[in-house]
């Protein structure tokens, strides 16, 4: 079966500074990948390149088993491909509505609408005509998540999900993920919260130093093999 997205020897970086070194990655279709690692492993530039924000060689990512690495991110976007950036970045001047509106702008076609959206995250439509930044963290996430999903990707590219959030805020946000996948839509989630990580996907990426350092079900990693992995230790 040929994977929905892959990497191929991906290498990337800002300048003249180099932050991936050679990374092999492949997602199933249905599947939901997590990559785990320190600040500084390389996970959010992976992101960055699949989705056209950084120009790696054409045949380095394959979506589809099509050469898609160095297309310009809106192109990616209307191949099925959608991020949840770190930190939300919503728009201070729009509401939630108009947040959730601006995803719907690539026009695909598939399940999510806005009322879809409410229907999974019932507090945006009570707060729907407030600005979108002035929710708490965990509701902005829930636009943040709504947004890519306005655009109907097949894949759907999280990047730090918990981060900042209280724990019981991340229990919501998580629990969404099976209603997103039982939609049809792949995900690949960026953590750094090894618990979280285990218990969304079927199969685990370590990142270090802008390499992979260990993949494979979370059933077959052990900790010990995590904790090294992660620290090198």
């Amino acid at each position: 079966m040929t994977p929905l997205i892959e990497t191929r020897g991906l290498t990337a970086g800002y300048g003249q500074f180099q932050a991936l070194f050679g990374v092999d990655l492949s997602l199933e279709e249905g599947q939901t990948v997590a990559i785990i690692g320190s600040n500084g492993a390389g996970k959010t530039t992976f992101l960055r390149a699949l989705t056209g924000l950084l120009r790696p060689d054409r045949e380095q990512v394959l979506y589809r088993g099509k050469a898609i690495g160095g297309l310009a991110p809106e192109k990616i976007v209307r191949l099925g491909v959608a991020m949840v950036p770190e930190g939300r970045r919503l728009f201070p001047s729009l509401s939630v509505e108009e947040n959730l509106l601006i995803g719907g702008l690539s026009r695909r076609k598939g399940p999510w609408s806005v009322e879809r959206v409410y229907e999974m995250f019932p507090i945006l439509r009570e707060k729907r005509k407030v600005p979108g930044t002035s929710l708490s963290g965990g509701q902005q996430q829930m636009v943040a998540i709504g947004r890519a999903l306005m655009s109907n990707p097949e894949l759907l590219l999280c990047d730090e999900l918990s981060l900042g959030l209280a724990p019981v805020v991340i229990k919501d946000i998580y629990a969404a993920l099976p209603r997103i996948t039982g939609e049809g839509c792949s995900v690949i989630v960026v953590e750094q919260d090894i618990t979280q990580a285990l218990a969304a996907a079927q199969t685990v990426y370590c990142f270090r130093e802008g390499q992979v350092s260990l993949t494979g079900s979370p059933a077959e990693l052990s900790r010990e093999a995590i904790s090294a992995a992660y620290f090198g230790m």
